[in-house]
């Protein structure tokens, strides 16, 4: 086949691994379609059109497709959908620490109250019931065991306050009757850490969920042992 009217990235070898992969039937329509625009509009010539139509079909590879629209305006548009989307951080399993205990994640507080805190390990859910009483779950040294926690958490008449440290992602909303919910929504410092759901029901009582900062003390230490 003569190339002589195609660009002349299709003759020269690609250094971007992700070129070298294998094209679908999706990635030859949609360039097949920009060239057939671009006919249509008179950017190309029959004979330059079916060339390159040839061409997109006989592809193998992303990078055999990325040269022939690399001379129209959607270029960047055409092969934006074909890149491959970046690695997500994965959640990293904490080792085994014989330090931290384990807690029945169920906690009531009925005419009275209920804490947790310190070092303990956080499973996939805890469920939070205050009733006429107050919960109160600061995170800040959990070993977190699962990539997600959810809390449950019903107050009638009472309270859950809970905390999660900076590299925790918080989410979460919920039903207030008479009452209400206030979960201050925020991504973690740290892309593959662990993400707290709150899902919450209030009846004359409220949830209260947010990330809690370090002192200024621990944060000026913190600081100078990065730099």
């Amino acid at each position: 086949m003569d190339n002589s009217s195609l660009p002349d990235p299709l003759k020269k070898p690609y250094a971007d691994p992700a070129l070298e992969l294998r094209a679908s039937d999706a990635d030859r329509e949609r360039v097949a379609e920009a060239l057939r625009e671009a006919y249509a509009e008179g950017r190309l010539t029959a004979d330059e059109h079916s060339e390159r139509v040839d061409s997109v079909y006989a592809a193998k590879t992303l990078g055999e497709l990325v040269p022939l629209t690399r001379d129209l305006p959607t270029h960047g548009q055409v092969h934006q959908a074909a890149a491959p989307a970046p690695a997500k951080p994965v959640f990293r399993t904490p080792e085994a620490d014989p330090s931290a205990r384990q807690e029945d994640p169920r906690m009531i507080a009925v005419f009275g109250g209920a804490e947790r805190r310190g070092r303990f390990r956080a499973g996939a859910w805890i469920k939070a019931v205050a009733v006429f009483g107050g919960v109160e779950i600061d995170l800040s040294d959990a070993v977190f065991d699962e990539p997600e926690l959810v809390i449950h958490c019903t107050a009638v008449f009472g309270g859950v306050e809970i905390r999660v440290p900076e590299h925790v992602t918080l989410r979460g909303g919920g039903i207030g009757i008479f009452g209400g919910s206030d979960i201050k929504q925020q991504e973690g410092t740290d892309p593959a850490g662990p993400v707290v759901t709150v899902k919450s029901v209030c009846v004359f009582g409220g949830v209260e969920a947010k990330q809690k900062r370090p002192s200024k003390l621990k944060a000026a230490l913190r600081k100078r042992l990065e730099d």
